[in-house]
């Protein structure tokens, strides 16, 4: 969910290849953060529909008690072909990797053996694909977001949401936060790519082309993956 300064980066590309871009934000019209906050009443799932959610769904997208409390996914929000699950998975890679398909809308994280965990994801949309290898050199929880300037003074709106934080003017994290539960600060050497992995406000995009180049996931799945990965961690998108 990631409007990553609005630039076009390609990761192990040609250095230069830019293109002014945005940063981490809500989908909607180019340089505009979509105005969403979590409808509690709204996401959380009725006795109805625990009932007819499979045990299987409930134990992964069932609510996370966390710093901040994470509803339960109503049913169908994410197609069950991009819920988590541990699938055979053959690759040289080292287990650890993280594998990003972009056209598949998959994350895979190689864990040896022939196996992976596959999680569905948003991608970038059309003209902010990017391909190539990075490393994650830092992991927040709750992460604060920071909207450049430049798209703060494209949309006024945004400074209705932001504020003077410990690094800056943005938006502190929590439920109401474009990086959601999670984010994974993707490098290239010594130069931050201003890409991430990260939680979103928006399950129902997982399986899109919606980003500018971040890589979005459900927050129950951005937790889970956190906690398998390492900074240091190696991420190739394909």
């Amino acid at each position: 969910m990631c409007d990553a300064h609005r630039r076009f980066f390609l990761l192990g590309g040609a250095a230069g290849l830019t293109l002014a871009l945005a940063g981490c934000k809500t989908s909607g019209q180019p340089g505009q953060l979509a105005a969403r906050t979590p409808n509690p009443k709204a996401e959380t799932l009725s006795a109805a529909e625990r009932a007819a959610a499979s045990p299987r769904y409930m134990t992964l997208y069932g609510a996370v008690s966390d710093k901040f409390p994470i509803n339960a996914l109503k049913p169908g929000v994410v197609p069950e072909a991009f819920w988590r699950t541990e699938v055979d998975y053959a690759s040289s890679e080292q287990p650890g990797t993280i594998i990003v398909d972009p056209r598949a809308h998959y994350l895979y994280f190689v864990m040896g053996g022939g196996r992976a965990m596959r999680y569905g994801v948003g991608v970038g949309k059309q003209g902010f694909s990017w391909n190539g290898e990075a490393t994650i050199k830092s992991k927040q929880e709750w992460p604060d977001w920071y909207p450049p300037m430049e798209m703060i003074e494209r949309d006024p709106s945004i400074k209705e949401r932001v504020g003077t934080l410990q690094s800056g003017i943005g938006v502190p994290g929590g439920l109401s936060n474009p990086l959601g539960a999670r984010a994974m600060y993707l490098w290239q050497g010594n130069k931050d790519t201003l890409f991430r992995i990260h939680g979103t406000l928006e399950p129902w995009t997982i399986g899109k082309n919606v980003s500018s180049g971040c890589i979005r996931m459900v927050n129950q799945d951005v937790i889970d993956l956190y906690n398998r990965v390492a900074t240091g961690t190696t991420v190739k998108v394909i």
